[in-house]
């Protein structure tokens, strides 16, 4: 009975040493998760603030001239404020989550990147104004965007995106919202 509980034991404490070596080394990458802020307005009176949650899994793939492409995930909550006269709904919640693949520069202190990446979002309320409605809450989000990733550990970035959210004619009505917005980021 006692080389049992020796034998559970021993293995226990391996298994807590392991996961705590393992999750130690993780959170030593300095660039694997990250925090992002942006605002932007729409191509309608709408402003929005977001906040975003961004990990990035450290794949990268096909080294070109410099460059390689690499794939990060963004988990967003954002609030839409909207301006028009007689607003249904002037405050509608975003929640959403988006793969993002980027063409970044490989080595060196500033490193310029292309992004694109398409997403699915939940809407709070579907109904804008009195004369537009998203018929529902499910949306989808495309964007486009160019940023740079820099600092001595490349703890920060900031960039720049256009963003479409729209349902992709599952249903109609389908009025969709075009998005400028302005990002920083600071990864951990």
């Amino acid at each position: 009975m006692q080389a049992n509980k020796n034998t559970f034991a021993g293995k226990a404490l391996r298994a807590l040493l392991v996961g705590v070596f393992g999750l130690g080394s993780a959170c030593a990458n300095a660039d694997q998760f990250g925090i992002q802020i942006a605002g932007g307005v729409a191509d309608r009176d709408i402003k929005k603030a977001d906040l975003g949650f961004v990990w990035d899994p450290g794949l990268n793939w096909w080294e070109i001239g410099g460059y390689h492409f690499t794939l990060v995930g963004e988990a967003h909550a954002a609030y839409w404020d909207i301006q028009e006269d007689h607003a249904a709904h002037p405050d509608i919640w975003e929640f959403g989550l988006t793969p993002v693949f980027r063409f970044i520069k490989s080595s060196g202190w500033f490193r310029p990147y292309l992004e694109a990446g398409v997403g699915v979002r939940l809407l709070s309320h579907v109904r804008e104004t009195d004369d537009r409605t998203f018929s529902t809450s499910f949306q989808f989000a495309d964007m486009v965007g160019i940023g740079a990733q820099f600092g001595a550990h490349q703890q920060y970035q900031g960039g720049f995106r256009f963003q479409h959210i729209s349902n992709a004619s599952i249903k109609d009505p389908n009025p969709g919202a075009n998005f400028s917005e302005i990002y920083i980021q600071y990864n951990f």
